[in-house]
């Protein structure tokens, strides 16, 4: 009897190990430097969540940060440390905003100037709180892809926001060597603060996702802005709509809540949180936290896995494109960067010399590992191979004495968003804002993407 008993607790112990877990981030644009009531917001539930045990991450704005401290709101920042801190842009809705200011620029003058542009901010907050910025997150949805090599750089390993300009099946995914909590789709959540009939259905929306990732575990993310449990606008709109852009003395705050909007907005919330803490198998996480809890970005690539570029320029058993592509250079796991620019194939060929193709490949190793990035087409001879007719061809390659050169089909652009004007229509960008050129280098980073896996 007491050998049963064994037994069965082993296996229960088994069973519950293998239960995928499911971790829920809570974070919060800490952005309204122009209402003074914002602040009181961001310190009450910095407290409220404090006392519940619950850390959440404050996403701060540069200018945010320096306000705080020009009001001496010592209590505000001491209350945020004990939680964890992110980054939020310098200015937030002052023009340019950051889609407005990277558009028309390419990879390396777009990334010289997100650098220009942010790092003061960055550092604000940075020696304000005493911590480094954990994430980052676009104001709005002004999001461009040359932001993450700045923020690897500065140390920043997180790219936490909403957005449609990018996404891998509604959960987390690595991209430009970022871990990107964003575009998560319905296990993106939050309850709403001004009507208490609703919060049954957030609580069951809250429920539904859990349900869906019980077999597989998963990320779920719930925002807000502490501005919103005082104000009934948002201070941007009132100044900064459709690109204006008034100057200090000018700005206008936002309309404030009355005292009992207020109250329900916070018990709201606070009932929500608390049906999130209670829920089993849910673990509360901070962006710090994350990239602990999946595997790291770069691993080892099985050559069977690579050689399916022959077919598709897509993530393959895990992989991201540029991991495949560099598996079949014989080059070992490294974080690389997507081309720069989209070349088309002039080879007039299909048969190609294997000393020439040699060559070729010789060339994009040297590329990939002097500049940290893919090549945007490789040489044969006085022809060029664009990179995805390189990397099918490299691929499909037999080792016979002449390779025969492919089309490669890049499937994993479809993960890119195709709708600027609907991806970035924030109402602080100029009406009708539609920067396709944000959208075209997305594409060119695509060969970075792929899944997030969990540990």
């Amino acid at each position: 009897m007491r050998k049963l008993l064994i037994i069965f607790l082993l296996a229960t112990l088994g069973a519950q190990a293998a239960v995928p877990p499911i971790y829920y981030l809570l974070w919060f644009d800490t952005e309204d430097y122009i209402e003074p009531a914002a602040d009181d917001a961001a310190l009450r539930i910095a407290q409220e969540l404090t006392k519940r045990g619950i850390k959440a991450t404050f996403k701060v704005v540069g200018e945010k940060a320096r306000v705080l401290e020009q009001r001496n709101r010592t209590d505000v920042v001491a209350a945020l440390k004990l939680h964890d801190i992110g980054y939020h842009s310098n200015y937030h809705s002052i023009h340019p905003a950051p889609a407005e200011y990277l558009n028309g620029k390419g990879m390396i003058d777009g990334e010289q100037e997100f650098a220009m542009r942010e790092l003061s901010g960055f550092q604000a907050v940075e020696k304000l709180f005493g911590m480094r910025p954990s994430c980052y997150g676009q104001p709005g949805n002004s999001w461009g892809p040359q932001a993450n090599k700045v923020l690897r750089q500065w140390g920043a390993r997180v790219y936490m926001d909403d957005g449609g300009q990018v996404g891998y099946d509604q959960q987390p995914f690595w991209f430009g060597s970022m871990l990107y909590i964003f575009n998560l789709g319905p296990n993106t959540m939050r309850a709403n603060l001004d009507k208490p009939e609703l919060l049954p259905d957030a609580n069951r929306a809250f429920d539904r996702a859990v349900d869906r990732l019980r077999a597989t575990g998963g990320v779920i993310q719930t925002y807000y802005h502490p501005t919103e449990f005082v104000t009934t606008e948002f201070w941007d709109g009132v100044n900064f709509r459709h690109g204006a852009n008034p100057e200090r003395a000018d700005w206008k705050r936002p309309k404030l809540r009355t005292k009992e909007s207020t109250e329900q907005a916070f018990q709201l919330f606070l009932a929500f949180v608390d049906h999130v803490q209670k829920t089993p198998g849910v673990k509360i996480i901070t962006a710090r936290e994350a990239v602990d809890v999946f595997q790291p970005r770069e691993q080892p690539v099985a050559l069977d896995a690579a050689r399916k570029l022959a077919e598709s320029i897509e993530v393959h058993d895990g992989y991201s494109p540029a991991d495949q592509l560099q598996a079949l250079l014989g080059l070992p796991p490294r974080h690389v960067d997507g081309p720069l620019h989209r070349i088309s194939t002039t080879l007039k060929t299909q048969e190609i010399p294997r000393a020439v193709f040699d060559r070729a490949k010789a060339d994009a190793v040297r590329a990939i590992t002097q500049f940290g990035r893919l090549p945007d087409s490789v040489w044969i001879g006085s022809q060029e191979l664009a990179l995805p007719d390189f990397a099918a061809t490299l691929a499909a390659d037999t080792g016979a004495a002449n390779v025969l050169a492919r089309k490669g089909q890049l499937a994993i652009e479809s993960r890119i968003g195709t709708n600027a004007a609907k991806q970035y229509n924030w109402v602080i960008h100029p009406e009708g804002y539609a920067p396709e050129n944000l959208l075209e280098l997305a594409r060119l980073q695509a060969w970075t993407l792929k899944p997030a896996k969990l540990r």
